[in-house]
Parts: structure tokens; C-alpha cells; sequence
């Protein structure tokens, strides 16, 4: 017996052409496969045609049933590297709000937080806080309708439509929000001083009747 034979033989598995192709199908059915269906099809096409070369015995070799098995595999697991990060950050995405549902505090008692959080350095929950005061009191001024679940970025179109002289500015702190938040970007003294006048001038700034948020051109968040 040759080496590739022996080798061959090892294999705990020898599935024929048919078995293999039915694997492939049974296999690829897995509703992960279609989180990327873009992707992954073109993936599928080609394991399909390599499929097609075993329908007769002649071309049913060891080799090319590993080559098969070994197709599978690959598909497994780029499924898994793409699907996987996808769903992760989906499901982040859904969770970005800028209020708990179940954070019933004024304005000025966020505010009052992130000046207890500014007086201790802690720059990164002091920038939350103001934003969120900032949204808080937005509300309270029935600026932006109280609405559970909206994220920073929403929150600054909103704002910003209302309030188009801080339009920009809303926007880059909705941003500085998510960076810190959810991006893991620690914030610094300046960030907080820049969200506290930015808070300052929203405050003292009316709005006006605007347009829609989606009237607004800005650019999207990082």
C-alpha cells in the first residue's frame, strides 16, 4: 500500500460521492450561512461545481473527497468569522440608547452628576452625563419628544433640526457620546468642556419650527 493510500485509510470517515454531496447540502442549510448570503453564496456556487466533478466512480479518488470534506470545513468557519461579528454588532447597535428606559432623572440632576464625576476626574462619565443632560433637558423643553430607546446619533439629528445654529456641534457630541460609550475611547478635560458649553448653549439657544431630522445633511457616525 502506498503512503497517500495509507494515509487515506486513516481517515475515519470515506464517504462516496453522494454522501458527500449530501453532507455539503445538509451542511450548508445551517441558517447562518445566509446572515451573509452576499458572501457566502459565491462560496457555495463554487462547492457546488466541485460537487458536480464526483458523479461518476472514476472520479471518486481519496484525495478528492478530502478536498471536499476539506471545502466544508472552510465554509464552517468563514460562517462563522463573518455571521458571528455581524450578529455581535447588530445586537450593539440595538442596545446604543442615551437614556435607560428606566432613568426617570431631570436635567439638572444629570447635570448635577456629571459635575460630581468632572470634580473627580473621572472625564469619560462626565461626558456622558452632560450629553445626557443635554437630551434630558431637550425633552423637558419639548424640543425632542420623550422617546425611549433613541441613540446619540438620533438624538443629534433630532436636536440639530431644531436647533440648526448647533447643528454641527450637536452632531461631533453625539459622536464623542458613541466613542466613549460604546467605543471604548476614554474621554478627556477638553471633551468635557466642550460638552458643557455646548450644554450652555443649548440652553440658552430657542428653537425654531425646523425641518425634519432627515432634512438635515450631516455626516453619519463613525
Amino acid at each position: 500500500m502506498t503512503l497517500p493510500a495509507r494515509a487515506f485509510v486513516a481517515v475515519p470517515v470515506d464517504p462516496d460521492a453522494a454522501t458527500a454531496r449530501r453532507w455539503a447540502r445538509e451542511e450548508l442549510l445551517d441558517p447562518v450561512y445566509h446572515q451573509q448570503r452576499s458572501l457566502l453564496s459565491r462560496l457555495m456556487d463554487w462547492l457546488a461545481e466541485q460537487l458536480s466533478h464526483l458523479r461518476t466512480p472514476a472520479a471518486l479518488d481519496p484525495w478528492a473527497v478530502l478536498t471536499v470534506v476539506g471545502v466544508i470545513v472552510a465554509v464552517v468557519v468563514v460562517a462563522f468569522l463573518v455571521a458571528g461579528p455581524v450578529r455581535r454588532a447588530g445586537g450593539a447597535v440595538s442596545d446604543r440608547r442615551v437614556l435607560d428606559a428606566d432613568d426617570s432623572r431631570t436635567s439638572a440632576q444629570i447635570r448635577a452628576a456629571a459635575d460630581a464625576a468632572a470634580a473627580r476626574a473621572d472625564w469619560s462619565l462626565a461626558v456622558l452625563e452632560r450629553y445626557r443632560a443635554i437630551v434630558r433637558g431637550l425633552e423637558e423643553r419639548t424640543v425632542l419628544d420623550e422617546r425611549v430607546a433613541r441613540t446619540a446619533h438620533e438624538a443629534a439629528l433630532s436636536a440639530a433640526a431644531r436647533l440648526p445654529a448647533l447643528g454641527t456641534e450637536l452632531v461631533a457630541a453625539g459622536r464623542t457620546f458613541d466613542d466613549v460609550a460604546f467605543g471604548d475611547v476614554p474621554a478627556t478635560a477638553d471633551d468635557d468642556g466642550a460638552m458643557r458649553t455646548l450644554d450652555d448653549r443649548v440652553r440658552g439657544t430657542r428653537p425654531t419650527a425646523g425641518a425634519a431630522p432627515s432634512d438635515l445633511t450631516v455626516a453619519a457616525p463613525r
